[in-house]
């Protein structure tokens, strides 16, 4: 398995943005596919962005549309997930997870994510 570490989190304003980090050790990320999930209070855990190891990426909810993008960058085993205009219902923990895969599939039908990180908090309040 790959063990997962996120980092960035924090309180931002609502319309603010925060770049969220998952660092990865282990094993070679290269041919993991990986994505951010998060769950806010009271809620299930949702997923948002999946990025594959030929960097295609998938939706897993139309809630982060053109606000949110998934990056990945092999060479240090690195995902982000920058966030934008931020709005309170964004509220919650996120967490990155990896799939030993080839695709992202979409939201019905995803890749069995085994490796968690253990989640980070994002808050967005005035």
């Amino acid at each position: 398995q790959v063990q997962l570490v996120e980092s960035g989190g924090g309180v931002v304003p609502p319309g603010g943005s925060l770049r969220l980090s998952c660092t990865a050790s282990g094993r070679d990320l290269l041919y993991y596919v990986m994505a951010w999930f998060r769950q806010a209070p009271g809620k299930e855990r949702e997923g948002l962005l999946c990025i594959d190891s030929a960097e295609d990426r998938v939706d897993y909810t139309d809630s982060v549309k053109d606000r949110f993008t998934i990056s990945r960058f092999n060479g240090n085993h690195t995902v982000f997930l920058q966030m934008t205009s931020l709005k309170p219902e964004d509220t919650g923990v996120y967490f990155c997870a990896a799939a030993l895969f080839q695709d992202c599939g979409n939201d019905r039908l995803r890749p069995p994510f085994r490796s968690w990180g253990q989640g980070i908090q994002v808050t967005v309040s005035s």
